[in-house]
């Protein structure tokens, strides 16, 4: 049960990606705000709908404990919505899809797990997929990339190209370490009260930056944001699997669900006919073989 989790997280967060993408090409210096409260929204609903029909038994307490988790990942999400807007202007691939490769290693070293080569050669595998599709992307958009440094501070270029990617990692690497631990290593907390956890903290955060937009008397309407409501949808429904997955051997789900990304560049490829140089199928290639193999070790 839980590599079928681990891939439909993958599957279901590679789409979400696509359409955050779509979301968030659009004018304005909201959009990430509208991302936020739309995840929130769908989280909220589905947080009550999970409390209601699985009888979960849930306190406060158990939403407080699990506060650490949840804040990484808004975080890092709330960051990484930010820099979707400056995606082909900053480094954040290489430095952001990493972070699942570097929480399976971190697994490996403070819980002194072994593992045969196979899984060390996968590991390997869709950390060099990840590095070829980074780099070739950077070289790609050099240029933008020149022409955005003329106009901007330093101060700027270093955020933007540095800080929001560097952040997103660690923060999401956080979270996903910190998963491992309370879902898999040491239990400390059941699925469905994390998984409720999550999303009411979400639903509050969504909540509040509502309430933030309203003051700055930003139009907002759930009908006009289709694109950022699918996206959530996507994102709630890969959350529901992610929670499984990590309750297993969350060491070798952190980096299959890690690589989502290469899945989002092949629907891009299908859906917005993005161009994909040959060194760029190789560098995917390289990626699901890695996840292939840990699929195959998790069965």
């Amino acid at each position: 049960m839980q590599v079928v989790a681990t891939l439909l997280t993958f599957f279901f967060w590679g789409v979400a990606d696509l359409f955050y993408k779509l979301g968030n090409r659009g004018k304005g210096n909201y959009n990430h705000l509208k991302t936020g409260i739309m995840v929130g929204l769908v989280m909220g609903i589905h947080g009550t709908y999970l409390l209601l029909t699985t009888h979960t038994s849930i306190n406060i307490m158990d939403i407080i404990k699990y506060l650490p988790v949840s804040f990484c990942y808004i975080a890092s999400m709330v960051i990484g919505y930010r820099g979707l807007k400056y995606l082909e202007l900053s480094i954040s691939s290489p430095i952001q899809n990493t972070s699942g490769v570097i929480v399976a290693l971190l697994f490996i070293i403070f819980f002194k797990e072994h593992y045969d080569y196979p899984f060390y050669i996968a590991v390997l595998s869709i950390f060099i997929g990840i590095l070829i599709l980074s780099i070739i992307g950077l070289e790609r958009n050099k240029k933008d990339r020149k022409e955005f440094n003329k106009k901007n501070t330093l101060q700027k270029i270093l955020t933007l190209t540095i800080l929001f990617p560097l952040g997103y990692c660690l923060l999401d690497g956080l979270g996903t370490f910190l998963d491992g631990i309370y879902l898999d290593k040491l239990k400390i907390i059941g699925e469905n009260p994390s998984l409720i956890a999550y999303e009411y903290t979400f639903a509050l955060y969504g909540l509040i930056t509502l309430i933030y937009l309203k003051i700055k008397k930003e139009d907002f309407s759930i009908i006009k944001e289709k694109t950022k409501l699918t996206a959530a949808l996507f994102e709630t429904a890969g959350e529901i699997f992610y929670v499984t997955a990590m309750s297993g051997n969350s060491t070798i789900a952190a980096p299959i669900i890690g690589s989502y990304c290469v899945l989002s560049m092949l629907l891009s490829r299908i859906f917005l006919k993005e161009k994909l140089s040959k060194k760029e199928y190789i560098g995917i290639l390289l990626v699901l073989i890695g996840v292939v193999i840990l699929a195959l070790l998790d069965v």
